[in-house]
């Protein structure tokens, strides 16, 4: 295995921060030097093992920027807080990887970075779901094998999403954000399931609807099911939105995709253990009209055997949030996650954060930690306008 490269910036730092990733953009470096960290960071690409992250915390770290693919359980916070650590952050508004409770045993404040990825993993959730029902991987391929040999009218024959049934199993921001993209451009119906009913998003379809109908153009309406098995047996296309814990682990198993139609779309842009992989390999071979499209897996990054060579399923490498600006604005949130519990600054205690992603200068931003999951069970104050003073 190839010896990880590693970089220090701000050696003499007052604290110490370990960065497990290469990270985009340089807001977040800025935002860590400003608050006189030392930054060790790691360049190599392959993820790192328990070993190699307790050698990098070693015996003196104040906090460390991490990544989901890394098991941030109970030994591990035990090893950060041995060395003096503080706080915790995860590039990624999920944080399955995190073992908050053990996390918030030992007071480490456990930071995640939502707020930015809602319309870009809503829009990766639409590009899967026209790539797996409009057949465009494997046309692409098949212009590229050479195998093009003029028109035919049986050719690629995929689906058309107009007026047709979108399901959601979990209808929060992202949910939310995609169903109306799919409603208000192909004029799809939704039924959705969700433990509680979005009263806004009913709201905007039925305006959008109602906007339609003026217009003279096919109307649209949304409602709430009862039960999951509801929403596959109506929708023409599902896609997972929901929550990863113990009840929503294989939420779609092989008794519920046999409720699906013959010809329904299934997409995940949520979390991988959503779907029994196994199961759904074993679906889509007995019904190749069948289509999918993953950008995330039971277990990253292993797919299920059979899985890769599918032609009805559209895969992607966990890509929903890569937009420049998504994946900027979340190492910068995160990083200023650490520096604020550093500096023993209040948590930001408002839904929006884009005060930390478009501020045009790190002096600019609040002097605030932007997320942290466990403020209140560590009783961490909140921000308020004085903070700022």
């Amino acid at each position: 295995m190839a010896r990880l490269q590693w970089k220090t910036h701000n050696s003499k730092g007052k604290y110490r921060v370990v960065v497990t990733k290469p990270l985009v953009g340089d807001v977040w470096l800025e935002t860590l030097l400003r608050a006189d960290c030392r930054v060790d960071q790691c360049l190599s690409e392959r993820i790192l093992s328990r070993a190699e992250l307790r050698e990098a915390i070693g015996s003196h770290c104040d906090g460390v920027i991490g990544q989901l693919t890394e098991p941030w359980d109970d030994e591990l916070m035990r090893v950060l807080k041995s060395a003096g650590g503080k706080v915790y952050s995860n590039v990624a508004v999920g944080y399955d990887n995190v073992d908050v409770a053990a996390a918030t045993r030992h007071g480490l404040a456990v930071g995640n970075t939502p707020g930015v990825l809602t319309e870009t993993t809503a829009e990766m959730a639409v590009a899967l779901t026209f790539a797996a029902g409009r057949r465009i991987v494997e046309a692409d391929a098949f212009m590229r094998a050479g195998k093009y040999k003029g028109w035919l009218p049986t050719m690629f024959l995929g689906k058309l999403f107009y007026g047709k049934t979108l399901g959601l199993i979990g209808a929060g921001r992202i949910g939310s954000v995609f169903a109306l993209t799919m409603a208000r451009g192909c004029h799809m119906d939704i039924v959705y399931y969700d433990q509680f009913q979005n009263e806004q998003l009913e709201r905007k379809v039925r305006e959008t609807g109602s906007l339609y109908q003026q217009l003279g153009e096919r109307s649209i309406s949304i409602r709430r099911a009862d039960t999951v098995e509801e929403v596959l047996e109506t929708a023409d296309v599902v896609s997972l939105h929901t929550i990863l814990d113990a009840s929503t682990r294989h939420i779609i198993n092989a008794e519920r995709l046999r409720l699906m139609k013959k010809d329904a779309i299934l997409v995940n842009c949520g979390r991988g253990p959503l779907i029994d992989e196994r199961a759904l390999v074993q679906h889509c071979r007995q019904h190749p009209d069948f289509r999918v499209g993953l950008d995330v897996f039971e277990n990253e990054p292993q797919m299920a055997p059979g899985l890769a060579s599918l032609p009805n399923v559209v895969v992607v490498p966990h890509i929903a949030s890569a937009t420049v600006w998504t994946r900027t604005g979340m190492c910068t949130l995160a990083a200023a996650n650490v520096a604020a519990i550093l500096r023993g600054e209040p948590v930001w205690n408002q839904p929006d954060v884009l005060p930390f992603v478009n501020a045009p200068s790190v002096d600019a931003m609040p002097r605030a930690a932007p997320s942290i999951v466990n403020a209140k069970e560590l009783h961490l104050p909140q921000y308020t306008q004085m903070s700022r003073l």
